[in-house]
């Protein structure tokens, strides 16, 4: 190859060969139809209720993450009156430099890059996960990655990153589940719209089929598109201001005001104990009537904080983030239980709200 920079390019298996060798079983396939119509309903307004994308900044230890997913579904069971409860489940990590790019890219965690194990090990992950009756909620980064593991995701996040992307904006348009595009890192909330608005339309581009050939990929349009208002360089965005004006920001573009609100990244001055002053706010808001605000998303893990990749594996802490830090798991707790309480009482006051008469 004189023309290129590559020093190689290795087979990879087809999205058919890995789905074929890891089947959907009939009881994941239903739970993951209803966790999405679940969430398009929320979407639509015919489920009164939130939802909650949480889980750890991303997954590094199945073993720790399947843990995770365990305690998750025990509280999904106590709140699911009012919420909605969804595994964040990131295989992909975004990075400004150079970094760990995530599970899938780097499964042993020693820059090796076994990307076929990865994706192995990712979908696998993602199977037990559903099987347990959670939703899962992923970043996608790469444009091949959804071919693999798309028809486990019941709720897809576009990053700052990548939201004014083209091609995320294409390959959104023909994805299944809810899709939800993140303000830029600036801040601006413009190219989230106008990203929402252009994966809501019908698209041709090229891309690769299931038997991994290259093709041309033609959608209908996903009409499940949404804001996630994340902050901007050093500016937090979950205020009633700044929630104000993202409402007229997308009416004005005709679109239904759905806003997610992250509790963590510039909204939390990336200090994860500030999510929980986040999460106050925004059901504040909620209590007060606003209706645009139909999901949080919390970074959350076992234990708290986060922690640099060792050279002796052995010594990675149980639990504990490597990329963003997290808050821990009965700090999660406390916080989705007073939140669900809170949103009971709301929802039981405006039941029991008398209209004056005229």
């Amino acid at each position: 190859m004189p023309d290129f920079n590559f020093c190689s390019i290795d087979p990879m298996l087809s999205p058919e060969d890995l789905c074929t060798s890891l089947p959907l079983s009939g009881t994941i396939r239903k739970n993951v139809m209803q966790g999405r119509e679940a969430l398009q309903n929320i979407l639509e307004r015919k489920d009164p209720r939130r939802f909650a994308i949480i889980g750890p900044c991303s997954i590094h230890d199945p073993v720790a993450g399947m843990d995770y997913a365990r305690r998750l579904r025990e509280l999904q069971e106590k709140v699911r009156d009012v919420l909605l409860l969804v595994m964040r489940v990131y295989f992909e990590k975004p990075r400004t430099t150079i970094g760990w790019k995530g599970y899938i890219n780097d499964p042993d965690l020693n820059s090796t890059f076994q990307i076929e194990k990865g994706m192995k090990k990712a979908r696998q992950f993602m199977l037990d996960v559903c099987q347990l009756g959670l939703p899962v909620g992923a970043e996608v980064l790469d444009l091949i990655s959804p071919h693999y593991l798309g028809d486990l995701i019941s709720w897809t996040a576009i990053g700052a990153r990548t939201t004014e992307s083209q091609t995320h904006r294409e390959m959104s348009s023909g994805l299944a589940s809810p899709v939800a595009f993140k303000n830029g890192t600036n801040g601006d909330i413009d190219i989230a719209v106008n990203a929402i608005l252009s994966a809501s339309m019908p698209h041709s581009f090229l891309g690769i089929g299931n038997k991994g050939r290259v093709a041309i990929l033609r959608t209908n349009g996903n009409r499940h598109g949404h804001l996630v208002l994340r902050g901007g360089d050093v500016h937090p965005n979950y205020d009633t201001v700044s929630v104000s004006l993202a409402e007229a920001a997308l009416t004005r573009a005709g679109l239904t005001a759905n806003i997610v609100i992250d509790c963590s990244h510039a909204n939390s001055h990336k200090n994860p104990l500030l999510q929980s002053m986040v999460l106050t706010d925004v059901v504040r808001q909620i209590r007060s009537g606003n209706k645009s605000l139909v999901g949080i998303m919390l970074e959350s893990n076992i234990a708290a904080g986060k922690q640099t990749i060792p050279s002796d594996l052995s010594q990675l802490k149980y639990g504990c983030s490597i990329t963003d830090g997290c808050i821990d798991w009965e700090s999660t707790k406390i916080m989705i239980l007073e939140m669900a309480a809170i949103l009971r009482e709301s929802s039981t006051h405006a039941a029991n709200k008398q209209v004056p008469a005229c």
